[in-house]
């Protein structure tokens, strides 16, 4: 939905003068929104790190006249109130929620106006009770998106659990009627800009597509090609779990949460780096999981930053623990403390960075051996062979297929349940070797003997370890 501007100027013609751009957060699965006219902007549900929205805005000379959010969200601390007071903007949000910071709320049907550009609010409950999409219309009143938060996504809609238990049932039919009701007002060429359902746990199953318009979603998405009824009970019947960070998000954007703080961790010594591993406190070793399996210091556990970083560290690590993060460079570090701060993790006890072998100060390293499924198909064939192979996916993955005679304990259950860990020699696997090499750290703290299977599960199935 990008028009050309004519060089050295404003687009002459309103209806061809609206931008979408789309700020993505790919360890929480995320998107936000930045929508302008080439003079005034609005952005859409924007993460904590606000810097990513203002170096748009400063780059492209751009006013922001107001922030908008969908709704209070459960899944990531909102850059929203610090951008609006910063800049100037309004915030908004829809009425209903009890929120404890001045801002603009709006009720079905409102119109907001930036520049050349309207929104026009649609109150679309499921996600959460209070849930409101935006629809961007041109000055000539045509809609040129809508942002649908954890309404409408591509091929799903946004889970409806994270309120409470009793208002679970009640918000999933009201997310059907949402979506349908979106559907119906809309032209079938409007693009859809969802928030979630990239990889987030908000999303009820999972999405698919990088975009899409409402028409295309008439043929996809569950709650416009199924019945009410039966709608409602496959969403609630799929629905697995989700990280445990998550009952802290909307308690802290009801509240305001603080102006974010990506300054560098005070650094940490390696005699202290030890000590604090050595006395079971959260180290977490960010570097590659091949490179942590091969050394790493004693206690401490391996949390490689890639995607799923965030989004396990966060569900894994107890709320307010210490923390202290191990890196390579001193821009690992950084890169890890933007997206910690992302789910309102903004204190750390420090950081050491470098070479492994240096920050053990002699002390013995200890290691693990990484292996693939061919090898653990090996493993299992060898006569008197006595392994242990554990399964660390969701209870939505080993349902659809396993690795014959695992065990099963979910990786975010794992700390609760290694006593269900048989001793001994253990494979540990997952769907691509990430989750698998967390596990492996927590087994290998905890003084344990694993085997990293750093492979994808489609292998498992290739080398014959599925049935039975």
């Amino acid at each position: 939905m990008t028009q050309a501007t004519p060089a050295g100027g404003v687009p002459t013609d309103p209806v061809a003068a609206l931008h979408v751009e789309t700020v993505e957060t790919e360890g929480l699965g995320d998107r936000s929104y930045l929508a302008h006219d080439g003079r005034t902007a609005v952005v859409v549900d924007p993460q904590r790190d606000i810097d990513r929205f203002t170096a748009r805005l400063d780059a492209a000379g751009l006013r922001l006249s107001h922030v908008v959010e969908t709704h209070v969200h459960n899944d990531y601390v909102s850059g929203g109130l610090e951008l609006a007071r910063s800049t100037g903007a309004t915030y908004v949000l829809g009425a209903g929620d009890d929120l404890r910071f001045e801002h603009q709320e709006v009720l079905d049907g409102d119109v907001l106006e930036a520049g050349r550009m309207r929104l026009r609010v649609v109150h679309t409950p499921g996600h959460t009770h209070h849930h409101v999409s935006y629809v961007l219309l041109d000055a000539a009143g045509r809609a040129r998106g809508v942002f649908t938060g954890g309404s409408m996504l591509y091929g799903a809609t946004g889970r409806t659990d994270l309120v409470s238990p009793q208002d679970t049932r009640p918000l999933t039919h009201a997310q059907y009627r949402s979506v349908r009701r979106l559907a119906a007002e809309l032209p079938a060429e409007t693009p859809v800009y969802p928030t979630h359902g990239f990889g987030s746990f908000c999303a009820a199953t999972p999405t698919a597509g990088g975009a899409s318009t409402v028409g295309a979603q008439a043929r996809v998405n569950p709650a416009l090609v199924m019945s009410e009824p039966d709608f409602v009970e496959t969403l609630i019947a799929g629905l697995g779990a989700h990280p445990a960070y998550y009952v802290h998000m909307a308690p802290l954007n009801r509240r305001g949460p603080d102006p974010v703080d990506l300054s560098p961790p005070e650094p940490v010594d390696p005699a202290e780096l030890r000590r604090r591993a050595a006395a079971g406190e959260w180290v977490v070793d960010l570097r590659p999981r091949g490179a942590f399996a091969t050394a790493h210091l004693a206690g401490s556990l391996g949390f490689e930053l890639s995607a799923s970083f965030v989004t396990y560290l966060g569900w894994l690590h107890p709320w307010d623990a210490p923390l202290t993060l191990i890196g390579e460079s001193p821009q690992q570090v950084a890169q890890a403390r933007r997206e910690l701060v992302r789910i309102g993790i903004d204190h750390l006890s420090g950081a050491a960075c470098g070479e492994i072998r240096r920050l053990a100060g002699g002390d013995p390293l200890r290691s693990y051996p990484v292996s693939d499924f061919p090898g653990l198909a090996a493993a299992l064939a060898a006569p008197g062979s006595r392994i242990t192979v554990l399964d660390t996916r969701r209870d939505e993955e080993r349902a659809a297929g396993a690795v014959a005679g695992s065990v099963h304990v979910p990786l975010h259950e794992l700390t609760a349940r290694l006593d269900e860990v048989p001793e001994g020699e253990v494979w540990v696997y997952c769907g691509s070797g990430y989750r698998a090499s967390i596990a492996a750290s927590i087994l290998d703290a905890a003084g344990r003997t694993p085997v990293l299977v750093d492979d994808r599960y489609a292998n498992a199935v290739r080398a014959g370890l599925t049935g039975g």
